[in-house]
Formats: C-alpha cells, structure tokens, sequence
C-alpha cells in the first residue's frame, strides 16, 4: 500500500504535529489520527510541564505516550483543537517538534543515579545542546544516544551517533540503527576528552548534512570516500 501524502509529509518533516495511522471501519484504507510531540532535553520533565500535559489530556481526552526517543507525544489531537494545545504548551515554555531541530540525545541516568555511571549524562547532554541547538536544518531521522559506562543502557552503538563513556574516556560511534535491519555502529574515537567528542560530533553533523537531500540514516554514509573517520 502507497503511503499517503500525509505520511509522506510527517515522516520526511518532523513536524511537531505527527500522524498515527490507523484504519477506517469497514474501508480497508487508512486515515491518520494526529498527535504533538513535546521535546525534553535528558528525558526530564519539569513538575510545572507535567501537571499541565495531564490537564490537556483530560481536557482534550488525550493519550500519553513516552516515547522511545525521551519525549512525550500527545495522542488522538484532534483538529479543532491543535492549535489551542500547541499555545497553551509554547506559552508555558515547551519545546515542541519541528523541522530542522537538532536531535536531543537519548540517555541513560548517568552517574547521578546509577553507580556504574562514569559521567554526567544530563550535564553532558547539556553540553552538547549549547554547542548545536542554533543549528536549524538538521535532517530528520538522525539519532543520538550517551551511555554513562560500557553497559550501554541507551544503546549508543545502535544509533547514528553514539557516545559511550569508558575508565579511559569517551568512545564514540558512528552509523548505528534499529529497524529491521539493525546495525552496529562503526567506533571512530576511543578514549576521547570531551573536547574532541565535540569536535567529532560536529564534523559527523556537517558530513551528514552535507550528503543528505531529505533524510538519510548515517550508515548509509560511512562507505563514501571522503567520509572523514576510520574505524578504530
């Protein structure tokens, strides 16, 4: 079955209006029902934020869903009231999905709340947000991930850019995914500082952006010629 141009349009833009399929009784076809993403830098949700998306969901008999990227989406938006929802969440402060968005990492709890925790993940994920938050033509479908140690809780090997922190500093992988045909991602720094993390980060988001027209997944780029790290 083709995909509507509506699913066309949510899977290539990142709106923050996305849209969940689902049949239509008795026609075989599929319509969408709409939901807003609401991005939370660390998976952390401010007590103000969290009272209020529970006052929309029962004002709007909204669903709830955390999603697997650390965002919460509202589910079953219904047309008539999108945009009220939408003001209501920006006056507030929230930060909805939008095109172009640089990724928030996803993490584990880092070394705050767990004792296998090397590093600060929030404190980390911060860090990286300062440095390429400004950036507005980010390409959708281009994931991060940080693991406090080796466990690998937020699965930063499966993902497009993956930062692990070791005894003997960070490792960072490149073009891991999920799907149906997962990957490991390639390790091309081992034992980095912090500094270098970022300088590699930034030359990965350059190279991407610089090879992708709509979206792409980072493996696809590591077998290009100038692809700008070997694997280690």
């Amino acid at each position: 079955m083709k995909k509507s141009e509506e699913q066309r349009y949510d899977s290539e833009s990142g709106d923050s209006t996305d849209r969940l399929p689902c049949e239509k009784a008795g026609t075989g076809h599929i319509r969408l029902k709409k939901s807003i993403t609401i991005l939370l830098p660390a998976g952390l949700v401010p007590s103000e934020l969290f009272s209020l998306v529970n006052e929309l969901a029962h004002k709007y008999k909204l669903g709830v869903y955390l999603s697997t990227a650390q965002n919460i989406r509202l589910l079953d938006v219904q047309d008539e009231d999108e945009e009220d929802i939408k003001a209501v969440l920006i006056k507030a402060g929230a930060v909805l999905k939008s095109p172009g968005k640089f990724p928030i990492p996803r993490i584990c709890v880092g070394s705050s709340y767990c004792k296998l925790g090397l590093v600060d993940t929030v404190d980390l994920t911060r860090k990286i947000m300062d440095k390429f938050n400004s950036r507005t033509s980010v390409k959708p479908k281009f994931k991060i991930a940080i693991s406090a140690c080796p466990a690998s809780c937020s699965n930063p090997m499966m993902t497009d850019i993956g930062i692990k922190m070791t005894k003997g500093g960070f490792d960072v992988y490149a073009g891991g995914k999920g799907g149906p045909k997962p990957k490991v991602g390639r390790r091309i720094a081992k034992g980095a500082e912090l500094a270098a993390v970022l300088v590699v980060m930034e030359k990965l988001v350059d190279f991407h952006a610089l090879k992708t027209d709509k979206k792409q997944r980072m493996v696809k780029l590591l077998d290009e010629p100038d692809f700008p790290f070997a694997e280690i």
